[in-house]
């Protein structure tokens, strides 16, 4: 799948990173961190399928998304890529990592693990789909509408970057009915056989305030990346570079290569 995607920084010739954003995300979520990295590294950020503004598809595995990402560093001429993924998005690199670890120079993980997930995303959903797009008049309205369903604002308006206007009404950018009919698989992670691992230097960023990665998973992390380093950035919850840009912008640059 040719997944929608933009370009941060040098055209060529410099150190790629490619940067994937998390369930019900899109490229928009990276463009603050992607400037700033594309002062020194090329940086290109995806749309996921499903997403933003890449094509749908009802398949939404993890190694079918880590395909996708695979087929744009082909595309781009890339042998290998440094690979940073939130959430959805570090499941997909890290499947890619396992994968096809010849093509993952280094991996960065923003806050997941490698485990199943339960319960958490399928009352947004639910509300997501349940918007009654006809009766919208503005976003300010369906603001007011998500808000019976969905309390938190910031989610609200996290979500709602992701609905537009067209000539035919407002419409969502995502495939929601994939995205929900697909949770199950979404929130898992695919099982490798015993024995895979990825063997580059790994790092895991995880929201001082967050529960997604919590002791109990370290072990499977370890055990599948054995080169791995685990780094908290207090005052964050679960979307770490939009809550704490400055800090998990020092800690991932701690980490990258350096530049070409």
């Amino acid at each position: 799948m040719k997944l929608y995607h933009r370009q941060f920084g040098q055209e060529r010739g410099g150190r790629p990173l490619v940067l994937l954003h998390g369930l019900l995300g899109s490229l928009v979520n990276w463009q603050r961190i992607a400037r700033r990295l594309g002062k020194e590294y090329r940086v290109l950020v995806p749309d996921l399928r499903n997403h933003g503004r890449s094509p749908h598809d009802p398949d939404v595995s993890y190694p079918a998304l880590a395909g996708d990402v695979l087929e744009l560093l082909d595309e781009q001429g890339l042998e290998q890529a440094v690979l940073v993924g939130h959430s959805m998005g570090g499941k997909t690199a890290m499947s890619l990592a396992l994968e096809h670890p010849d093509r993952v120079e280094r991996l960065a993980v923003v806050d997941i693990a490698p485990v199943t997930y339960g319960g958490r995303l399928a009352l947004l959903l639910d509300a997501l789909l349940g918007l009654p797009l006809d009766e919208i008049d503005n976003r300010r309205h369906a603001d007011e509408l998500l808000a019976r369903r969905v309390t938190d604002k910031a989610v609200r308006d996290h979500m709602l970057q992701n609905l537009q206007r067209t000539d035919a009404g407002w419409r969502w950018r995502n495939n929601l009915r994939a995205l929900r009919d697909g949770l199950d698989v979404i929130s898992a992670f695919p099982a490798y056989p015993d024995g895979t691992t990825y063997s580059g230097r790994t790092l895991f960023i995880r929201g001082g305030r967050s529960s997604y990665i919590e002791p109990e998973h370290l072990p499977r992390i370890h055990q599948l990346f054995p080169e791995v380093e685990v780094v908290d950035v207090p005052g964050a919850g679960h979307w770490v570079h939009a809550e704490q840009p400055e800090a998990f912008l020092n800690v991932l640059q701690g980490f990258l290569p350096a530049p070409v």
